[in-house]
């Protein structure tokens, strides 16, 4: 199990990308939250296998919906695990 935070820059606010990033990680079954930022960016903190993770991380960089516009991924590993039961979009 690992635990991963995701800082998603670009057109990612406002066309549908949590909602999508939920859907995905429940497909995938990666356990967490994600959450739009003041900034414009969006947070996501996702806990799942390894090989699961890396198939979230790259799915997410591509753009979840067809609106959405990925510019920049910053990914850091985070060694506490969480335990989260499911994946929720935090408001």
């Amino acid at each position: 199990m690992e635990n991963n935070r995701l800082l998603v820059h670009g057109r990612v606010q406002g066309v549908g990308f949590r909602a999508a990033a939920k859907q995905m990680a429940e497909q995938i079954g990666v356990t967490g939250w994600v959450k739009n930022q003041p900034d414009g960016t969006v947070l996501i903190e996702a806990e799942a296998d390894a090989d699961q993770l890396k198939q979230f991380i790259e799915q997410i960089n591509q753009g979840p919906t067809p609106f959405s516009h990925v510019e920049a991924l910053d990914v850091t590993t985070n060694d506490e695990i969480q335990g989260y039961r499911k994946f929720k979009v935090v408001h």
